[in-house]
């Protein structure tokens, strides 16, 4: 049975090198986010038309578009978790303009070089990434206006730590947008143990119900559900893992995997 410390690593892992082989593809010549594993980027919405889009920073990870539902306000102070290669830092910091801040938290090593050096291209000196995890964020509490994050909290084993991080570092009348995936009904368990699945989102996402109850146990309160799709996972990639029988079931059940965009206040 896996650990949360192995999760973790597993995690940092794939990651890391989602980082480096983009890198070689954008000095290569390649297609960028579309030579990933096709299980990485199925979820992923068009950031294309936003202001602030960045082509670098967007390496397909996500699986909503957390900034259109976040409220930002012009002079903000925003944290983005898991922000990659910085695709919604630079979006919210469109939105935030001079006069705000937007800070980016990730545990990969390789992803904050890599924004880093996308901020520093686009000249941006109100935009930090700062390597940590988000169950215990290098961040003070009570600093940060609006959090948002895009496909990140289902790869922690641990979202209660989460949840109550992202609380404690919100000022009172803060608030989140999230963008997550969860589940409806059972996961096969083959599909619980594979790499690709868990980095891919799909492995560590939990039960809707228990997710919204995981942020209001937490304190948070005016909880809603601003956006809600159904991901069809590929048969190209199920098949990988179940055989013909497992993958007609999987198909005849009720089980469904859902990409949510969810918005929450602290009191």
């Amino acid at each position: 049975m896996q650990t949360d410390n192995s999760i973790k690593e597993m995690v940092r892992d794939k990651y890391a090198q989602i980082a480096l082989d983009t890198i070689d593809c954008k000095t290569t010549g390649c297609c960028g986010s579309h030579s990933l594993p096709e299980v990485y980027n199925i979820m992923s919405d068009d950031y294309t038309k936003l202001d602030g889009y960045v082509e670098e920073a967007d390496l397909g990870l996500g699986c909503g578009l957390p900034t259109q539902y976040a409220k930002i306000s012009e002079g903000d102070t925003v944290l983005d978790l898991g922000s990659g290669a910085g695709n919604d830092v630079f979006i919210a910091r469109s939105i935030v303009g001079d006069s705000g801040k937007v800070i980016g938290v990730d545990m990969t090593p390789e992803m904050i070089s890599r924004a880093r050096v996308n901020a520093e291209k686009l000249g941006y000196t109100n935009v930090s990434f700062l390597l940590g995890e988000i169950e215990a964020m290098p961040v003070e509490r009570n600093t940060i206006d609006v959090v948002v994050s895009n496909c990140v909290l289902n790869l922690i084993p641990n979202k209660k730590a989460a949840f109550s991080e992202i609380f404690r570092v919100l000022k009172s009348g803060g608030h989140f947008s999230i963008s997550d995936i969860v589940l409806k009904g059972e996961l096969n368990p083959k599909l619980q143990s594979p790499a690709e699945m868990y980095a891919g989102c799909v492995a560590g996402a939990i039960q809707m119900e228990e997710y919204l109850s995981t942020i209001t146990g937490t304190g948070f309160v005016n909880l809603r559900l601003d956006k809600q799709k159904k991901i069809d996972i590929p048969d190209s990639i199920l098949s990988q893992y179940l055989d013909q029988q497992e993958l007609s079931e999987y198909r005849n059940s009720d089980f469904e995997i859902i990409s949510i965009t969810v918005y929450a206040e602290k009191p």
